[in-house]
C-alpha cells in the first residue's frame, strides 16, 4: 500500500465522533452518563410529518432513484417556507437546492468555489466543519475572531486589515453556534457590504433561526445579499429531524446551477418518503415553533441553574439550543470537561473544539429531558465543585 492522501493529515477525527466512543464505553461499563454535549434534538417531529413519511413508503416508485434537485413539490415548499417565515422570495426552480443536510452543503459549496491555495474566512469560535472541509480541499482557513466584547459579531475594522487578495469564501452563522449570539440585520448589512467590497462569496449557515428566537432572520432580508450570498438552512433543529438529513441552499441562479453540478456527481437523490415528510414539516405554523420554544425555555432555565452551581458565567440573552458558559480564569476547558465526565458522569462540550477563541468556555446542550437536567443538578449539588 502506498499510503493515504495528504489531505487526511490536515484534519483529525471529529471531536464528538472520538469522544462519544469514550462515553459509550463508560455507559457499557454501567456508568449513568448524562450527555449534554451534542445538539441532537431528542423530541419527535410533528405527527403529520411521520404520517407523510409512512404513507410514501407504500407508493409506487417511491423506492427508486429520485431527482438530483428534489421533487418540485419540495422545492416549492422550501420557497413557501422562506416567504412565510422570513418574507424572502426565491424561485423554487432555479434558486433553491434541497440537500441531504446542510453539512453536505458545506462540502458541495466549498468544492464548487475553491481551488487549492484559495483562502476562506472562518469564524472563531465556529462550526468545526467549515475549517475541516476547507483543509480537505487544499485551501487555507483564515479565522476571524469573535468574542464577548463584540457580542460575538465580526470586528470589521480588524477584518479590513487582513490581506484579502486570496480570500474567496466567508462563512458566518447567526444565531451563532456555539455562543448563541442572536441574528442582527445590521450585522448582516455589514457582512454583505464587506463581501461586495472584496468580491467574496458570503455563506450564511442558518439552522438555529427558530430556536428560542421570536423573529427568525435570513441574510436575504438585507438588500444586496442576493448578489453575494448563499444561505444554508435545515430541518434538523427547527423540525426535530436531524437524522433525516434534510437541508437546503438558496441563492442566485448561476451559483445554484454550479453547486448542483457537484451535488449530482456525489449522490443519487433523496428518498421520496423523506421528501414528503419534509414538505409537511415546512408547512408547520408558528404554534409548532412556540411549543418547541416553551420546552427549550423550560430546559434552559434548569441549565442556567446547573451552570450557576458550577460557578460559571453565561449570557441570558442568547438564542439557539445551547448555553455557552465562561470558565473561571485559568481553567482549561478540556480538563474541566474530562473532570466532569470522570467524577460526575456528565458530558459537556469544551469550547476550544470550536476554535482558539473558545478556550475558557464550555457548551451545554438543551437536547435532553428536564428530568435528566435535574439529575445533573443533583449530582453537582451532592459534592460542590472546587473550580
Amino acid at each position: 500500500m502506498k499510503g493515504f492522501a495528504k489531505r487526511t493529515a490536515e484534519v483529525s477525527e471529529y471531536y464528538f465522533s472520538r469522544k462519544l466512543k469514550e462515553v459509550k464505553i463508560l455507559i457499557e461499563a454501567g456508568n449513568p452518563v448524562i450527555n449534554m454535549g451534542i445538539g441532537s434534538p431528542d423530541l419527535p417531529p410533528h405527527p403529520d410529518v411521520i404520517k407523510e413519511l409512512q404513507g410514501a413508503t407504500g407508493q409506487s416508485g417511491s423506492h427508486g432513484y429520485q431527482g438530483y434537485q428534489g421533487i418540485p413539490e419540495l422545492r416549492h415548499a422550501m420557497g413557501s417556507f422562506y416567504s412565510m417565515h422570513y418574507g424572502v422570495q426565491k424561485d423554487p426552480q432555479s434558486e433553491i437546492l434541497p440537500l441531504m443536510g446542510s453539512k453536505e452543503g458545506i462540502m458541495h459549496i466549498s468544492m464548487t468555489f475553491l481551488e487549492e491555495g484559495d483562502e476562506v474566512l472562518i469564524p472563531d469560535p465556529g462550526y468545526p466543519t467549515y475549517s475541516s472541509v476547507t483543509k480537505l480541499l487544499g485551501a487555507k482557513a483564515i479565522t476571524y475572531p469573535l468574542s464577548a466584547a463584540t457580542n460575538w459579531y465580526p470586528d470589521f475594522d480588524e477584518l479590513e486589515k487582513l490581506d484579502l487578495s486570496k480570500v474567496k469564501l466567508m462563512w458566518c452563522n447567526y444565531p451563532h453556534m456555539p455562543s448563541g449570539a442572536r441574528a442582527d440585520l445590521r450585522v448582516f448589512e455589514n457582512l454583505v457590504r464587506f463581501a461586495k467590497r472584496h468580491q467574496i462569496v458570503l455563506i450564511h449557515d442558518n439552522p438555529y433561526s427558530f430556536v428560542l428566537e421570536n423573529e427568525p432572520k435570513s441574510i436575504f432580508q438585507v438588500s444586496g445579499a442576493e448578489e453575494v450570498a448563499l444561505e444554508l438552512n435545515s430541518l434538523s433543529k427547527s423540525a426535530n429531524m436531524a437524522g433525516w438529513r434534510i437541508g437546503m441552499v438558496l441563492g442566485r441562479k448561476d451559483w445554484i446551477q454550479e453547486v448542483t453540478k457537484v451535488k449530482s456527481n456525489m449522490d443519487s437523490g433523496m428518498f421520496l418518503g423523506l421528501q414528503k415528510g419534509a414538505i409537511e414539516a415546512l408547512k408547520l405554523g408558528s404554534d409548532w415553533y412556540q411549543s418547541l420554544n416553551q420546552i427549550y425555555n423550560n430546559r434552559r432555565q434548569l441549565v442556567w441553574e446547573l451552570v450557576s452551581l458550577l460557578n460559571l458565567d453565561f449570557d441570558k440573552e442568547s438564542a439557539g439550543m445551547f448555553v455557552w458558559a465562561k470558565l473561571p480564569k485559568g481553567t482549561n476547558s478540556l480538563e474541566f470537561v474530562d473532570d466532569l465526565l470522570e467524577n460526575k458522569h456528565l458530558f459537556i462540550a469544551p469550547g476550544e473544539i470550536f476554535g482558539e477563541q473558545g478556550k475558557g468556555y464550555v457548551r451545554f446542550s438543551l437536547c435532553l429531558p428536564e428530568e435528566k437536567i435535574l439529575e445533573a443538578i443533583n449530582r453537582i449539588k451532592s459534592i460542590k465543585p472546587t473550580y
